[in-house]
């Protein structure tokens, strides 16, 4: 289910946050709590969907669900 990213709502899910992330970590954050998003395939639609969250997974060079999800391995 691809959502649209309310970047407003996520400048102040990022501005309210305690905890010090990169902006995709945050991002990542935001989906699973705003908008409920745990499937990493829903999580990598919406965001390769998204002009400024694709330039994001293009830095980290994920092309797909399954580069999202090792990424995710990784930096966890």
């Amino acid at each position: 289910m691809v959502q649209n990213i309310d970047w407003e709502e996520f400048k102040a899910y990022r501005a309210s946050s305690t905890i010090e992330q990169d902006n995709f970590m945050m991002l990542l954050d935001f989906l699973k709590s705003y908008y409920n998003m745990f499937s990493i395939y829903d999580i990598y639609d919406t965001l390769a969907s998204d002009e400024t969250a694709k330039m994001m997974l293009e830095k980290r060079n994920i092309t797909a669900s399954e580069g999202l999800e090792s990424y995710l391995f990784k930096v966890i």
